[in-house]
């Protein structure tokens, strides 16, 4: 019996079926022309059509069976070369899927279910098994079903099956999910639930651990940015901190991490939401809705954020365990017509068993318009385990080609936060937009209010609240700067390579859409501008072709800092804000600003009266 495999989830295809068939042999052939053959009479060519018509319905009558596949496809006992050639093809999807990879076993690459019999199954999963250990991988089976592909004889298997490789050196996948929704919502207790492994007691005992602050604790409402982990090791169980005492120990256990960016849901700290979802460049977004309340608050708001800045989104309902069954479906019903409103044009896909979660798991990776909602309680523990399933299945969005340029590229690194810790000295927190950042490396710091850049050197990394070595491009983490002055940093800065020459500028031009105005929008406009981790106010210089805008309306608009000049990417992505005003663009174009490197060893800090070190 022949056995098929095929990838999927974006992490490469199987090589072509090349059928073996006489018949379709020939017919691909066709008549010769030239090279000294004659050339068939057309009434000939047609009595051999008809012939060969009545054996391939005689052979179809009597025999029903698949079409034959030819024998490099095969898993069933497998010689010698042809498993070290399956093993190379599986580790070469690895590396195109960052360590994961999904293969369809009893399917072509046509999606013609095939089907196995018990016995090629179990065979060919064994087969597969040898592969994943000689690549060091474990193999998960997602699903598995029976197809009736003949009625007469027994029916058939095919098999879905996650192969994931065991991390090295804490090479291990890291996606990054921000957590949306109104307050009261019930964001930080599902992430308590999902990371601490213990159900809420329904009055947010699990969202205690996720407050940083005293008065989050006092009112119940998150007003920071906050990150929490989730990992799943490589057979596919969830690890976390009920069998983990320290986040180092989730790391070094885990080959696919989850960090979830738990942002504020209170109107009072839309700034903070805004920050971390331009900052933090998450790979997706969690908007969570309370289904008591359903669609209310700041929902609507969040869902047209993350649509502006194209993060793919998924929705959560929470608080299922508090409504009635009808209350549920009402919140599911609006939400879908929300999602299929023309501003969103997305097709909602309500998961509701494991079988749908892995479905929507992949679907969500290849199409960004698909919307996976999920019902669950984070008191109960209803339909969670479905939301778990879906987190070990999702597929990173990048590739591994688009990962090595990236780090090809001179190193950049995002300063999100500042902190001083006790004999460690500076600290700041952010994500390394390119390049690779290791120990030791100096770099150059800013820009500083005067358009400055300050050498620097990196102390320790850390990574996951676990001390790293090398830091590579996409991955976020803190980095220790020793004495460094911290009065002389502020967030939007960036530390990069002193070869790159960084351009800054206090002037820049950007191609915008209004997306809501109450009057007219023209020059002299003051804004709140968002552009990556850069947030200022600027003034609107001019718009060009124009006078003035309004709603809806698109423009190329020059802005100016205020207060002082900014490093910015040209083609970023740009969120501006002023009261209900809002709009989003990208930048175009930049009035470069006069840049210079200090010598922190030669200059003496103007507040703590010290040279830099």
């Amino acid at each position: 019996m022949d056995a098929q495999i095929s990838g999927g989830t974006g992490v490469g295809t199987t090589a072509n079926v090349r059928s073996n068939l006489p018949s379709v042999r020939s017919n691909l052939q066709g008549p010769s022309s030239g090279n000294g053959r004659r050339m068939t009479s057309k009434k000939t060519r047609s009595k051999k059509g008809k012939r060969r018509k009545r054996r391939r319905s005689k052979k179809t009558k009597t025999n029903k069976t698949p079409p034959y596949l030819p024998p490099e496809l095969k898993l069933v006992n497998p010689t010698q070369y042809r498993f070290e050639h399956l093993a190379t093809q599986l580790k070469w999807r690895l590396q195109e899927g960052r360590g994961e990879a999904v293969y369809q076993i009893g399917v072509e690459d046509n999606g013609l279910l095939v089907g196995l019999s018990e016995g090629d199954m179990r065979a060919s999963l064994k087969t597969l098994r040898r592969m994943a250990e000689k690549v060091g991988a474990d193999i998960t089976l997602l699903r598995e079903r029976e197809v009736d592909y003949d009625s007469d004889r027994n029916c058939r298997k095919i098999s879905e099956v996650l192969v994931r490789k065991v991390p090295d050196d804490q090479q291990f996948l890291d996606l990054r999910v921000a957590v949306l929704g109104n307050v009261d919502s019930g964001k930080s207790t599902l992430l308590g639930v999902l990371t601490q492994g213990e159900l809420d007691n329904g009055r947010g005992r699990a969202r205690l651990n996720l407050f940083r602050h005293l008065h989050e604790i006092q009112t119940g409402r998150t007003s920071s940015i906050s990150f929490e982990i989730l990992g799943f090791n490589s057979k596919g169980e969830v690890v976390n901190y009920s069998d983990s005492r320290t986040a180092e120990e989730i790391c070094e256990s885990s080959s696919k991490m989850i960090t979830f960016i738990d942002l504020a849901g209170h109107h009072k700290y839309l700034k903070t939401t805004i920050f971390g979802l331009t900052s933090y460049c998450p790979d997706f977004a969690m908007l969570v809705v309370s289904a008591n309340t359903g669609i209310a608050g700041t929902t609507r708001e969040h869902l047209g954020l993350a649509m502006a800045l194209k993060v793919p989104i998924f929705i959560v309902v929470s608080k299922v365990d508090l409504c009635a069954k009808g209350t549920v479906e009402r919140t599911v019903r609006q939400l879908e017509h929300v999602l299929k409103l023309p501003g969103c044009n997305k097709v909602p896909m309500v998961v509701a068993s494991p079988d749908d979660a892995v479905t929507a798991a992949q679907q969500f990776a290849q199409s960004s318009s698909i919307t996976p909602i999920f019902t669950l309680s984070s008191v109960s523990g209803e339909s969670l385990a479905l939301l778990k399933v879906f987190f070990n299945i999702l597929p990173p969005l990048s590739n591994s080609k688009e990962q090595e340029e990236l780090m090809q590229q001179l190193t950049e690194f995002q300063v999100d936060e500042i902190y001083t810790v006790p004999d460690v000295g500076t600290v700041v927190g952010g994500t390394l937009y390119s390049g690779v950042c290791r120990e030791g490396e100096r770099l150059v710091v800013g820009p500083t209010d005067e358009g400055r850049f300050l050498r620097l050197k990196v102390g320790s990394i850390h990574r996951n609240r676990s001390a790293c070595r090398v830091l590579r491009a996409g991955q976020a983490a803190t980095l220790a700067l020793g004495n460094f002055d911290r009065s002389l940093l502020r967030k939007g800065m960036v530390m990069v390579s002193p070869k790159m020459n960084p351009t800054i500028c206090w002037q820049f031009e950007a191609a915008i859409v209004l997306l809501f105005h109450a009057k007219t929008f023209r020059r002299g406009f003051q804004v709140t501008v968002h552009v990556g981790n850069v947030r200022q106010t600027a003034t609107v210089e001019c718009l060009h072709g124009k006078e003035e805008l309004r709603t809806g309306e698109r423009a190329v608009v020059c802005f100016r800092f205020i207060k002082h000049p900014e490093y910015l990417r040209m083609g970023a992505k740009l969120l501006f804000r002023e009261g209900v005003t809002k709009g989003i663009g990208h930048v175009t174009m930049w009035v470069e600003a006069t840049v210079g490197v200090l010598n922190q060893s030669l200059v003496t800090s103007p507040k703590a009266g010290k040279a830099f070190i």
